[in-house]
């Protein structure tokens, strides 16, 4: 599932952004004009408030299930949602989850498994 993920962080950065950036070089950073198009009509203030409820959705999954699972760098996903967006953040998340549970333990250290002590 890895390589799944991350093909999926490439492609989460690079659609969005291949969307965006013709609009960010023809109107700079501009970020009145950027809502004003991006809520102006109902279907897209639509999709941006479905974008934005499933954002601190994620962000809150990030926090739980990375304090979880003792996770490190959970600031990456997070920051990866800030900057580009949930199409980025969810699937590096998830790689780093992948990373984080393949990884070999520390002898004597629980698992996480459920084992039966007989």
């Amino acid at each position: 599932m890895k390589y799944f993920y991350r093909l999926l962080c490439i492609l989460g950065f690079l659609l969005p952004y291949g969307a965006f950036m013709p609009w960010l070089l023809e109107n700079r950073l501009n970020l009145p004009q950027l809502l004003a198009e991006a809520f102006a009509g109902e279907i897209s203030a639509f999709a941006w408030l479905d974008v934005v409820v499933s954002a601190v959705v994620l962000i809150g999954f990030i926090f739980a299930e990375g304090q979880r699972l003792g996770m490190k760098r959970l600031w990456l996903p997070i920051l990866a949602v800030f900057t580009v967006g949930v199409s980025l953040g969810l699937p590096l998340f998830l790689f780093l989850r992948e990373l984080h549970v393949e990884k070999p333990s520390k002898p004597g250290a629980h698992s996480g498994k459920n084992v039966a002590h007989i």
